[in-house]
C-alpha cells in the first residue's frame, strides 16, 4: 500500500476523530526558565504564566495571591454607588417598601438572594420578583412595575438586568418609584432614566471591577450599604459565598477582584454558614473534606443544579433554598433541584441528537453559511442555550438555535373574540466562538427581531417565524464579514508542548496552586506528540464517555485518560497527537494525576506495504471503506484481485480473490499466513465486503 493510499484511507479514518483547530501558544523557554528560577515555579507552569501575560517575579507575585493587592474603593469607580446606597438608607429610614426585580438564571438568583439577605440584615422592609421565563421572558417589566406600585413599593432594586429596561424603568418613575439598576449586560444607546446604575460596563477597561457578574455589583451595593450603617459584621461570609456561586455558575471572566473575593470564596464554601449551601453541596455528592472547592465543582455539579431551576421550573424555589435558615427546608429544596436537573438533563440529550439529526439530514448548510440556524418546535426554551453551546463543541461555529413559542391557548381566545391568532413567534439562544460577537450579529439584523439582548459569547433573540429566512440570511451575511473558512472548527487553545514523563503530582499541585481557573483564565492544556493508544473503551450508561490507557511513544510511561462526551469515536486510532488538562482521581484511597482529553489528531504511520501476492497494487480501480466491527474501526479497500483491512493498530489483512489464505502484520517483512475460512478472519471479510458493498453502491 503506498503512502498516498494510506493517506486516503486516514482521512476516512479522521471522520471518527474531533475535527479542530489547535491553537498551540509559542513556546519562551529563556523567559519561562528565568520566571522558574525567579518564583521556584517549573518551567512547564512558568510557561503557562507567560501565556498569561504574567512575565515578571512581582506580577506573578500579585497572580498567585491577589489578595496581597490594594484595590480601589468601588465608591471611587462606580459614580453611583454613593446615591444608591443613600436611596436604600433612606428606604429603611422610612420603613418604605424595597422590591428587588432578579432574573431566572444562577448570576439573577444568586444576586436576588444575596440582596435579599442584605437588606434584612439591614432591617429593611423587602420583597421580590423574578419574571417567568415561559411567560414574561428576560427582565423587568411593566407588569412587575405596575405590580409592585400597587403594593406600595416605593424603591425597586434590578439585578442581573434592568440596563436595556428603558420602558418598564420609565413607567417606574411615572409611577413614582425610585429605581436602582444593578447589571453587567451590554450597554444599550440610551440608558433607562434610573436614579442610579450600577454596570462595570461603564467602568474604565482598566478598572479591576471590569469583569463582575450582577452578583458581583449586587455584593458591591451590599457591603457598601452595611458599611455606611455600620452594620457590615456577620454579613460578609454569608454573601461571599452566594457572590462565589453565582460568578463561576454565571461563566464571568475569573480576573480582577473577581480572582482575588472568589479565592476566599471558594475556600469558605466546603464549611459554608449557609444551611442552602451545604444541603447542595451534599446532594451534588461533592467532596465535603476538601479544604476549598474549585471552580469545575460549582461549574459542573452545583451552578447546573441551580441553574436548572431557572430553565424549567420555579426560581422561587432557589431563593428559598439560598435564605433560608431552616435545615428541613433546605434538603427538601436541594432534593427538588437535584430532581429538576435530572430532568434537564434528559431534555438537553433529546432535544441535541434531535438537532444533530436535524443538522445532518436535512442537511442545514452551516459551512456555507459560516454559522449555524437551527430551529425546530416542540424544544423547551429553558434549555436549548446549553444545548446551542454543545452544538458550537460539535460544529465549532455559532449557532443559533430556537423554537416555536406555544400559541395555542392564545389563539383558541383570539378565536372566541373572533379576531385572528397572534402571529408565530422563534424564541431562542445563541453561542459564540472567539472570533463572532453574538451581541453585535443580533444588532446587525435587529430591525427583523423582537426582543434580543446579550453580550459577546451568548444572547437571547426573539422574531416572527416568518422571517426566520431572513434572520438566517442576515446572520450569515454578518459571519461572512468577520469569519475565514479555517475558523469553522472548535478551538482548543494549548499552552506548551510536555512529555508524559513530565506529568506528575508535583506539576498538578503546581497548577492548582494558581487556581482559580475559569473563564478569561483558562485551565492550562498541554499537548505531547506521538502517544500511542495502549486501552481504550467507552463508559457511562450510554456509552457516552471514552476511558483510555496511553503510552508516550519511546517511553514505558503509561497513564490513564478520560474523554467526556468522545464515545461516538471508539475506538480511536492507535497513534495519536494529545492535548489534555491534568485531573486528580481518587479511587480507593489512592490518589493518581490522569489527563482528560480535550483534543486529538492523527498520527501518519509508515507504509504497511504489505499484499497477499507480495507485490506493490497497482490497480487504481480501488473500492475503500469504514466500518466497525466487534467494537474496533477498520479501513478496507478492494481492487478486482484483492482486499486489504487495516485495523486501528496498524495491522493489515491481505486476501487474493480466491484464496483460502491470506497475509496478516504491519509490513510485508513480519506478515504471517492465516486461514481466512476460519474464525475471526471469515465473519470480519463478510463484514468488510458488506462495507464496501453498500459504501460503493
Amino acid at each position: 500500500m503506498s503512502d498516498r493510499q494510506i493517506e486516503q484511507d486516514l482521512s476516512l479514518t479522521r471522520k471518527r476523530l474531533p475535527n479542530q483547530r489547535w491553537q498551540i501558544a509559542p513556546p519562551q523557554a529563556e523567559k519561562a526558565q528565568e520566571l522558574s528560577l525567579a518564583t521556584g515555579l517549573l518551567p512547564l507552569v512558568a510557561q503557562v504564566m507567560i501565556n498569561r501575560e504574567i512575565a515578571t517575579a512581582e506580577d506573578a507575585q500579585a497572580y498567585i495571591e491577589p489578595e496581597s493587592l490594594d484595590l480601589p474603593s468601588p465608591l471611587d469607580e462606580f459614580k453611583d454607588l454613593a446615591i444608591s446606597v443613600e436611596l436604600i438608607k433612606n428606604a429603611i429610614a422610612d420603613e418604605e417598601a424595597i422590591a428587588i426585580c432578579g432574573d431566572y438564571d444562577a448570576d439573577g438568583m444568586t444576586s436576588t438572594a444575596l440582596l435579599l439577605r442584605a437588606l434584612k440584615h439591614l432591617g429593611a422592609n423587602v420583597d421580590y420578583a423574578i419574571p417567568s421565563r415561559m411567560k414574561d421572558g428576560y427582565g423587568i417589566n411593566n407588569r412587575i412595575v405596575e405590580e409592585f406600585a400597587e403594593n406600595g413599593v416605593g424603591l425597586i432594586l434590578t439585578v442581573d438586568n434592568g440596563i436595556s429596561a428603558y420602558e418598564p424603568v420609565a413607567r417606574a418613575v411615572e409611577l413614582g418609584l425610585s429605581v436602582i439598576i444593578t447589571d453587567h449586560h451590554d450597554l444599550p444607546e440610551k440608558l433607562p432614566p434610573a436614579d442610579a446604575i450600577l454596570n462595570p460596563k461603564l467602568l474604565k477597561d482598566t478598572s479591576p471591577y471590569k469583569g463582575l457578574a450582577g452578583v458581583g455589583v449586587a455584593y458591591i451595593l451590599a457591603i457598601a450599604t452595611a458599611q455606611s450603617l455600620g452594620k457590615l459584621k456577620g454579613l460578609t461570609n454569608p454573601i461571599m459565598e452566594l457572590f462565589t456561586l453565582g460568578t463561576i455558575a454565571d461563566l464571568a471572566p475569573l480576573v480582577g477582584v473577581n480572582r482575588r473575593w472568589l479565592k476566599r470564596g471558594l475556600r469558605a464554601l466546603p464549611n459554608s454558614q449557609l444551611l442552602g449551601i451545604q444541603a447542595l453541596i451534599q446532594v451534588a455528592g461533592v467532596d465535603e473534606a476538601q479544604k476549598q472547592l474549585k471552580p469545575d465543582d460549582i461549574g459542573f455539579r452545583l451552578g447546573p443544579r441551580i441553574n436548572a431551576v431557572g430553565r424549567i421550573g420555579d426560581p422561587q424555589m432557589v431563593i428559598e433554598l439560598l435564605t433560608t435558615d431552616d435545615p428541613g427546608i433546605a434538603l427538601e429544596r436541594a432534593m427538588q433541584c437535584e430532581q429538576i436537573n435530572q430532568k434537564r438533563r434528559q431534555l438537553c440529550e433529546q432535544i441535541e441528537q434531535e438537532a444533530i439529526a436535524l443538522v445532518e439530514n436535512t442537511p442545514i448548510p452551516w459551512q456555507r453559511d459560516r454559522l449555524l440556524v437551527v430551529v425546530a418546535a416542540g424544544w423547551h426554551h429553558g434549555v436549548i442555550g446549553i444545548v446551542a453551546s454543545r452544538l458550537v463543541e460539535r460544529y465549532g461555529v455559532p449557532v443559533f438555535i430556537g423554537t416555536y413559542e406555544d400559541h395555542e391557548e392564545a389563539e383558541d381566545q383570539e378565536k372566541e373574540k373572533d379576531t385572528p391568532p397572534s402571529p408565530r413567534m422563534i424564541r431562542g439562544s445563541a453561542r459564540s466562538i472567539d472570533e463572532f460577537n453574538v451581541f453585535d450579529a443580533l444588532n446587525y439584523c435587529s430591525d427583523l427581531l423582537g426582543k434580543y439582548g446579550g453580550h459577546r459569547a451568548a444572547g437571547g433573540f426573539s422574531f416572527l417565524a416568518d422571517n426566520l429566512e431572513q434572520v438566517t440570511q442576515r446572520l450569515s451575511e454578518f459571519a461572512h464579514k468577520c469569519l475565514e473558512v479555517e475558523h469553522l472548527k472548535p478551538l482548543v487553545k494549548i499552552d506548551a508542548q510536555a512529555s508524559l514523563g513530565q506529568v506528575n503530582y508535583e506539576l498538578y499541585q503546581q497548577i492548582e496552586s494558581l487556581q482559580p481557573w475559569g473563564i478569561g483564565n483558562s485551565t492550562p492544556v498541554f499537548w505531547t506528540p506521538n502517544v500511542r493508544v495502549i486501552e481504550q473503551r467507552a463508559i457511562g450508561k450510554t456509552q457516552t464517555h471514552l476511558k483510555l490507557t496511553l503510552q508516550e511513544e519511546g517511553s514505558a510511561t503509561q497513564i490513564k485518560a478520560l474523554a467526556w462526551r468522545w464515545g461516538e469515536y471508539c475506538p480511536l486510532p492507535e497513534h495519536l497527537d494529545i492535548a489534555y488538562k491534568l485531573k486528580e482521581n481518587h479511587w480507593q484511597g489512592n490518589t493518581n494525576i490522569e489527563l482528560e482529553l480535550v483534543g486529538v489528531k492523527s498520527q501518519v504511520q509508515p507504509s504497511n506495504n504489505i499484499s497477499a501476492t507480495n507485490k506493490p497494487i497497482k490497480n487504481s480501480n480501488v473500492q475503500k471503506a469504514v466500518f466497525t466491527h466487534s467494537g474496533r474501526i477498520y479501513v478496507c479497500s478492494k481492487t478486482t484481485k484483492e482486499l486489504r483491512i487495516r485495523n486501528d493498530r496498524g495491522n493489515v489483512l491481505a486476501v487474493s480473490q480466491g484464496d483460502r489464505t491470506g497475509l496478516l502484520g504491519k509490513s510485508r517483512e513480519v506478515a504471517k499466513q492465516v486461514n481466512v475460512t476460519q474464525a475471526p478472519y471469515f465473519q470480519l471479510i463478510k463484514v468488510a465486503l458488506e462495507a464496501i458493498k453498500k459504501d460503493n453502491f
